[in-house]
């Protein structure tokens, strides 16, 4: 089975939002950059009332998703989005709730029809991680194609790995940049940023606070940051005896409500949209808590992030 790759390494370069709740929408917003957030729980563990970390952006029909969380191809399908429409995957980083779908999303846009090539984009060693999943796939994908009469996946599928700040790609309907970000531990995360002719948004994966971040977002017109909510990290790292790395991790890594509002104020966003939130669900943490966090510094609009919801 035929594996493509391609490594791209660049080098170092330095409104109110329209919400409804997505049901089954169809495509047929060509003039319109839709984002729909898909899944909006922080943590590699599964959630009651929140789906594991993905995005995905609309533009003239075709899918672009932002991290593969588990469920994500059933989150899209509840969105509306045809699998079929595919196009760019972006991972942000290589931690299990931003990439534990990502094949399993190629695999079921496949069986659901796909037969467009698709560009996959993120740090190393993706191009090896892409070419394991159909390795570990083959006796699926090879029963399917002489069953089925579908073509081989791994030919449509080509990874590129990113290394550094700069631009990603550019086609018809989006201009695609990115920028390393801070998540101790993991050799290499990024945030992304989508400028369309409507409207530009920028997702930030997992971060601390990062200058590269604010510098990617300066004057955009949605960020969707994550957000860490401080009172609860005891209550979420436990008292046993891995209890203070977990601790030393969420601290080190994630961002404080009250700093996501800095920074969107600092980057002069129009629209601040909350995700990955840390913590979920346990203990729960009201609406009012993370608006009133992140509208200390920022006086933009603030938007709780819900699943499935559209902006």
């Amino acid at each position: 089975m035929r594996l493509t790759r391609r490594s791209f390494m660049f080098g170092s370069a330095g409104g109110t939002a329209a919400l409804r709740a997505v049901g089954a929408l169809p495509l047929t917003q060509p003039s319109k950059t839709r984002l729909v957030l898909l899944g909006t729980a922080g943590g590699p563990t599964p959630k009651k009332s929140r789906a594991a970390p993905a995005q995905v952006i609309i533009a003239n029909g075709v899918a672009y998703v932002v991290d593969c969380g588990n469920g994500v191809a059933r989150q899209l399908i509840l969105a509306g989005v045809p699998l079929g429409s595919l196009r760019h995957v972006f991972l942000t980083h290589h931690h299990s709730d931003h990439d534990a779908d990502y094949g399993t999303l190629l695999q079921l846009a496949w069986a659901s029809g796909l037969r467009s090539r698709v560009d996959t984009w993120g740090p190393p060693p993706l191009a090896r991680i892409t070419e394991l999943f159909f390795e570990m796939s083959a006796p699926d994908l090879k029963v399917r194609e002489a069953d089925e009469g579908r073509p081989p996946l791994a030919p449509l599928v080509y990874p590129h790995e990113l290394n550094a700040n700069g631009p990603v790609m550019q086609d018809e309907s989006l201009k695609v940049r990115c920028a390393v970000v801070s998540h101790p531990l993991v050799e290499r995360a990024f945030a992304y940023r989508f400028d369309a002719t409507d409207r530009s948004i920028v997702i930030s994966g997992d971060t601390t606070r990062s200058a590269n971040l604010i510098e990617l977002a300066r004057g955009a017109n949605v960020l969707v940051h994550e957000a860490l909510y401080l009172p609860a990290v005891d209550k979420i790292a436990g008292s046993d005896s891995a209890a203070s790395r977990l601790r030393k991790h969420l601290l080190e890594s994630h961002t404080p409500i009250e700093q996501v509002g800095k920074i969107a104020a600092e980057a002069g966003v129009k629209t601040l949209v909350l995700s990955h939130f840390v913590p979920a669900e346990t203990p729960p943490v009201p609406d009012e808590v993370w608006l009133a966090g992140a509208k200390k510094h920022f006086d933009g609009q603030v938007i709780v992030g819900k699943d499935l919801m559209e902006i």
